[in-house]
């Protein structure tokens, strides 16, 4: 059995769990258990009855038992599976559906009988459904009852597909599922139109039903919906916190999954820190005091002893002898935060009385003009995230040079594509003349074109040519931008994406020959379809076989947050204010990304456009710091710093 964290469980906790350093640590602690289970029950002549999930979250466990089974002889003879749900109406051999999915990351590669290999169907006719689910019931009745369940969760608290309003006692039915649910799985089916409205699953009750529950959830996307599913109160408005009543059931998280949680958020509510092995340093002063400040909706300079007595600070008051003093604190940090000269002043220029330049480090403060390399994970990434400092670095003088890791192809519609060849044949260009004719003629025909290699380079090659445009807005030259079509994107679908050598060879080529100064990448790990996270991925590998390098020891890294989510303030290390017309600049650079308007439609479930979304985000995050006591701009981009040697070692991403 996995053990429970070595941490204290606080009272805000109601339900016991498990954090790892990383998702791979624990993916495999989780299939240990499960070789355990299979085991025991082999050596008692029975049969080990599993629930098993989908999605990301359950692969690595999956190829673990795949390994367990090549590489120390783990038979799955004796196992019964039965899958928690799929997608209705979905065949069976649909690249996306979850029989597919079970077949590719395990039951072809175990020996378990396919016979005992149970996925709702996902075709049944929707008048024998009540049936059909009643019967999916009576198999697992009949097969002794689930010895173990493994979960996942959704971003809106799903547990199969058991949506939020799911009763306790709901069991195996169809289901409507929700737009986020929608959203989060739109990339694997190319957009609104492909994706399944309605599920098959596991109810409620059937699965807390099992003997042994776990439920699993990695990366930081996950961290506030899994702090309400263990530290609310248990509601059918988030299915997974029926889990807080089962007698076994255990969630096992990574570190940025449990990043929400009190125990690491606020610690300081928990109890000492000095307790729980921790201390007031730098950032976690910070912290606090950004949490007291929009806990008691009073900017940082205003907080009184009180404010700290009535939040459980008294702690930090000792520390400091004062509100006054840690008011001071706190405020200074914030404030050397804020620059408008991202990549530092030319010091040929520099004045008397010009304000230091913060918070660049000393030695790279000093160095004019700096070669800059922005990575952007898709092609519309760094105008959307960092659009304006990207104007300011070029403004200000600096060689800034934009990689492009991807094409993008998925996110352009056929439609799009459509457009584009009916134009190419319309105008009768021999050269592209036929194949648009057969392009423009296949979608007026079907209203869907099949994904070839041909199709997916005339998408990517429009996306590259709206980067182009995009950039020129920004008076980035086409000479500094960098197309690098890492290959892990067009190798298999979004869930199962996996970067090689080849990546991380071609990110390391590309570094060393820019040799940057400061280099900016996207640091969102909330991306449902995880570009991002395996983009960093490949940075870090990159960087760490260039880490003997002389450059590399000159390097200042800073990382961006895509379009779904900012920073929390406690952890922007760079904030670049920006001017109404800087923020008008880069709207005219996110409007040159034209196929991803229609993408946008669907995939924001507030129904507003990149630009929008771009404007509302650096907006807030200026209004924040206007809350807080510093200076009032029309917008912000926020960064967080990391050293390349911390970055290299840097785990869950």
């Amino acid at each position: 059995m996995i053990p429970r964290s070595s941490i204290p469980v606080s009272r805000f906790e109601h339900a016991p769990l498990a954090i790892f350093t990383t998702s791979l640590e624990a993916s495999r602690a989780v299939a240990a258990e499960v070789a355990e289970l299979v085991r025991l029950r082999q050596s008692e002549g029975r049969a080990a009855v599993l629930g098993l999930a989908t999605g990301s979250t359950p692969v690595s466990v999956y190829a673990e038992l795949v390994r367990l089974h090549r590489e120390e002889g783990l038979s799955f003879h004796n196992v019964v599976t039965f899958n928690l749900d799929e997608y209705y109406a979905l065949p069976a051999a649909h690249p996306q559906s979850y029989r597919h999915f079970m077949r590719t990351h395990l039951f072809d590669h175990v020996d378990i009988p396919i016979e005992q290999t149970h996925v709702p169907n996902g075709l049944v006719p929707k008048a024998d459904l009540d049936a059909y689910c009643a019967g999916y019931e009576d198999a697992i009745r009949q097969a002794g009852g689930l010895d173990f369940q493994l979960l996942g969760i959704g971003r809106t608290g799903h547990i199969g597909f058991n949506e939020p309003g799911s009763s306790r006692r709901s069991l195996t039915r169809m289901v409507t599922l929700d737009p986020l649910t929608r959203r989060d799985a739109a990339g694997d089916f190319g957009g609104d139109d492909a994706t399944p409205r309605f599920a098959i699953t596991m109810g409620v009750r059937t699965i807390l039903n099992a003997r042994r529950v776990i439920l699993m959830a990695w990366g930081q996307h996950k961290a506030e919906v899994i702090r309400a599913a263990i530290e609310g109160e248990p509601t059918p408005l988030l299915p997974a916190s029926f889990l807080q009543e089962h007698e076994n059931g255990l969630f096992v998280l990574d570190q940025s999954a449990a990043s929400a949680l009190t125990r690491n958020r606020t610690p300081w509510l928990v109890g000492q820190l000095s307790e729980q092995g921790l201390s007031w340093n730098e950032p976690m002063i910070r912290r606090a005091i950004l949490w007291l400040s929009q806990r008691s909706a009073k900017a940082i300079l205003k907080l009184t002893d009180d404010d700290y007595n009535e939040a459980g600070l008294q702690d930090l008051l000792r520390v400091f002898g004062s509100a006054y003093e840690a008011n001071l604190a706190g405020f200074y940090q914030l404030q050397h935060t804020i620059t408008g000269w991202p990549g530092g002043r030319d010091p040929a220029r520099a004045k008397a009385g010009d304000p230091p330049v913060r918070p660049l480090r000393a030695a790279s403060a000093a160095v004019f003009p700096k070669r800059i390399l922005v990575l952007a994970p898709h092609p519309d990434d760094d105008v959307i995230s960092m659009g304006g400092t990207l104007c300011r670095l070029v403004d200000q003088g600096h060689e800034v040079h934009i990689a492009y890791e991807v094409s993008g192809a998925s996110s352009v519609s056929d439609e799009t594509i459509w457009h584009v060849s009916a134009f190419a044949r319309d105008s009768k260009l021999e050269s592209a003349g036929r194949l648009a004719a057969q392009i423009a003629e296949e979608f007026e025909k079907t209203g869907t074109l099949i994904s070839t290699p041909v199709i997916s380079g005339w998408k990517g090659l429009i996306r590259r040519h709206e980067a182009m445009a995009a950039a020129r807005v920004c008076g980035v030259p086409g000479n500094r931008l960098h197309f690098l079509d890492l290959p892990f994107y067009d190798s298999a679908g979004p869930r199962s994406r996996r970067i090689g050598p080849r990546d991380v060879e071609i990110l390391r080529e590309l570094l060393g020959s820019v040799q940057p100064h400061l280099v900016y990448a996207a640091g969102d790990l909330d991306d449902p379809n995880g570009t991002h996270r395996l983009c960093l991925r490949a940075l870090r590998e990159a960087l760490a076989a260039e880490a003997r390098s002389d450059w590399v020891g000159e390097l200042e890294l800073w990382l961006y947050r895509g379009i779904w989510s900012e920073w929390p303030l406690d952890e922007i290390d760079l904030a670049v204010p920006l001017s109404p017309q800087e923020v008008l600049r880069r709207r005219r650079a996110i409007f040159r990304h034209e196929s991803q308007k229609d993408q946008v439609l669907f995939l924001a479930t507030d129904h507003k456009e990149l630009w929008q979304r771009a404007e509302d985000r650096g907006r807030r995050l200026a209004q924040s710091y206007n809350a807080l006591g510093l200076a009032e701009y029309e917008a912000m981009e926020g960064f967080r710093r990391y050293a390349p040697s911390d970055f290299i070692q840097q785990a869950g991403i």
